[in-house]
């Protein structure tokens, strides 16, 4: 059996999709050392993994800290993770040289490292991948590529990169891997039929193991939920917004407000809304009827499992472009911020839970996903490239 490395990072959206890939490797009787800041090592531990605890200077939500809105700025925070934990990791494994490593879009040590030991590296993705042209596609959302700030940042990448003897443009190092297993719906994959299929493995959310144990008490009425994620909660308006649409309705509302939001600011709940700082989300979507979200890809794709439409009220980002695959796939409707008031979401709402192409489209949608292999197929995958 092998001695598996994964690094990863301190968010929940690029920890949470890779846990059953790695419960499945531990489950096959590999050993896994998980590198993850301490918020996240008793999760990873739950898996069997054994967790490498480095510091982290990424925003700790825990506290209150948000990640930054401007791309380059976000960007730029990866790879102040890395500098600081590639050390960390290194001194951490001494003599004990993992057989492959495995990383998420965001665990650059991982590719060093690989380097370093002549190990082979897998990359898992929470996120769209690249395909074949897409710079020129996505040419007006790239703008930020041009910044003086984002040519300081590959200036900066490319020295770290150099102390380690790697020459690689730093572009291809972070976006084009050698060896990719694709954790999102292939639906939610723009031109996914220019990505390249012997590089990355599309396998699809794995969450049979979290929609098994996430309960959610049954519902006498339709339940609507309203989640913006973990890191764009701070949206009292709209959580407003959502209760005067809904309450009205007698549907039961579920308010996920998360950390930065005050219970005041709310007003007074009618009695069939409640307001959670955190809800179990795919057991709360297995009884819902309809689901609010920011179209954050692991949302999008938890909706997408259990066959629960969407209201996307998108707010940075990948969003906007999960937003617009939601609606091609006909299975949401998107409000933009500023128009999302009380009218415009309940007429949302209305729309999508009385149609029955809707209904249709999302469960092909469902199925489609439950199909795809998920855990299983990924741990397929790296065994296939330790028997390489």
């Amino acid at each position: 059996m092998a001695h598996v490395l994964m690094v990863g990072v301190a968010a929940h959206g690029h920890t949470r999709p890779h846990l059953p890939v790695i419960a499945e490797l531990v489950e096959r009787g590999h050993r896994v050392t998980y590198a993850i800041p301490a918020a996240f090592a008793e999760m990873v531990a739950a898996t069997g993994a054994t967790p490498l605890v480095h510091t982290s200077v990424l925003p700790d939500q825990s506290r209150g800290e948000q990640w930054p809105t401007d791309p380059v700025e976000g960007t730029a925070l990866f790879l102040d993770e890395a500098v600081q934990a590639l050390p960390q990791i290194a001194e951490a494994l001494g003599d004990d040289v993992p057989d492959i490593a495995l990383y998420d879009i965001g665990g650059y040590p991982a590719i060093v490292l690989a380097r370093r030991f002549g190990i082979p590296a897998v990359q898992l993705s929470p996120a769209l991948v690249a395909w074949d042209g897409y710079e020129k596609d996505l040419a007006e959302h790239l703008t930020f590529r041009q910044k003086p700030g984002y040519r300081a940042y590959l200036a900066r990448f490319a020295a770290w990169l150099a102390e380690s003897g790697i020459d690689d443009d730093p572009e291809q190092f972070v976006g084009r891997p050698r060896r990719s297993i694709v954790e999102i719906p292939r639906a939610l994959q723009p031109s996914a039929e220019k990505v390249d299929e012997s590089v990355y493995t599309f396998v699809g959310p794995d969450l049979d193991r979290r929609a098994a144990q996430e309960q959610w008490p049954a519902s006498e009425r339709p339940l609507v939920l309203v989640s913006f994620g973990s890191a764009y909660h701070d949206r009292p308006d709209t959580f407003r917004a959502c209760v005067e649409a809904f309450a009205p309705l007698g549907w039961e509302v579920v308010l996920a407000i998360g950390p930065h939001v005050a219970l005041d600011d709310l007003g007074e709940l009618p009695s069939t809304v409640t307001a959670h700082r955190w809800v179990p989300q795919l057991g709360v979507l297995g009884r819902a009827s309809a689901f609010v979200t920011h179209a954050g890809m692991g949302g999008c794709s938890e909706g997408l499992y259990q066959g629960v439409p969407m209201i996307a009220i998108p707010q940075g980002v990948d969003q906007f472009g999960n937003a617009f695959l939601l609606e091609q796939l006909g299975v949401a409707r998107t409000v933009a911020t500023e128009d999302a008031t009380p009218a415009a979401l309940r007429e949302a709402l209305l729309a999508l839970t009385s149609s029955d192409d809707v209904a249709t489209r999302l469960a092909e949608q469902r199925d489609a996903i439950r199909r795809a292999g998920g855990a299983r197929v990924a741990a397929d995958v790296v065994e296939a490239e330790l028997a390489r």
